[in-house]
């Protein structure tokens, strides 16, 4: 019988560094919402990627911020946990800039759980030279013994067949934990959500699309007509953001729909009917109910 192994990898940084572009490049499909605006990620989302005898499951973390709202403490929470039971941990960063408090804190938590870390210098498509990000790769040497530094671009793919080689080094012989086709734990429900937030995410004024989240009520599918039916529903905190959630005469709430759509008819490799509403739950970030009622579960 032919050996097989597996290899748990955390993705951990801080917010808006290309954690789920990452994630989503490894596995070679959208199953984590990316946007520009910070802490797009909520919960642990679990990407796999088989090649030959080895499974990598990685685990997107939301990014490691100061949290202000009882949402934010469980997301927060989810990073510390997500880097307990694994073999290895890349820690996501950017190529300028002066290494962030919260990145100290997570150094520490490699080195407190013993953990091997892989230091990803993201979007290296960004900067002209490479050399100018020496010495964002010295700071965080003389601080960590990282087992590999990889400079990559999650958007363009240069960097990432050698990160990959790296962490197959973490690999330990034992089932694979997951089909061999398969590329994400999530239900289907939660990444239609996910695609239905990442549209508000990036149609929506700053502070709004952070107090919102969404809910698919419905999927059903109509054989005879090759089309999923999907009932959506988008809560706010307030009355006023459902407004603007609904826009002019429904036009920003047709923009998102439409939008979203399109990226669930390729997802899911179907016609879509997609329908969206907008409810009020006010205050629901500080609210553990109802943080409990939209999905956000201790894993």
């Amino acid at each position: 019988m032919e050996k097989t192994f597996s290899a748990f990898i955390a993705i951990v940084g801080r917010p808006n560094v290309g954690k789920s572009s990452l994630l989503n490049r490894f596995v070679g499909e959208k199953v984590a919402i990316v946007s520009p605006k910070p802490q797009t990620t909520r919960t642990r989302i679990t990407g796999v990627f088989t090649e030959g005898e080895t499974q990598f499951v990685f685990i997107d973390t939301p990014g490691l911020h100061n949290p202000r709202t009882k949402l934010s403490e469980f997301m927060v929470k989810q990073i510390k946990d997500s880097v307990v039971d694994v073999d290895a941990a890349v820690l996501v960063t950017e190529p300028l800039g002066k290494i962030h408090p919260m990145e100290l804190e997570l150094l520490q938590r490699f080195r407190d759980l013993r953990i091997p870390a892989i230091l990803a210098i993201n979007k290296i498509d960004t900067i002209p030279k490479k050399d100018v990000m020496m010495e964002k790769i010295s700071a965080f040497s003389k601080l960590f013994p990282f087992e590999a530094v990889v400079p990559v671009s999650a958007l363009t793919g240069d960097g990432m067949p050698q990160l990959l080689a790296e962490l197959s080094h973490y690999a330990k012989e034992g089932p694979h934990y997951f089909p061999d086709d398969a590329m994400t734990d999530q239900p289907e429900r939660v990444i239609v959500a996910e695609i239905i937030r990442e549209k508000l995410l990036n149609c929506l004024s700053e502070e709004i699309p952070h107090g919102t989240a969404v809910t698919v009520e419905q999927m059903v599918e109509r054989e005879e007509k090759d089309l999923i039916d999907i009932h959506a529903v988008i809560y706010c905190e307030k009355d006023s953001h459902k407004g603007i959630i609904i826009g002019k005469q429904g036009t920003m709430l047709k923009k998102v729909a439409s939008q979203a759509r399109r990226d669930i008819e390729s997802f899911l490799d179907i016609k879509v009917n997609l329908q969206c509403w907008v409810k009020v739950k006010e205050d629901w970030r500080n609210c553990p109910g109802v943080i409990r009622d939209l999905g956000f579960r201790e894993s």
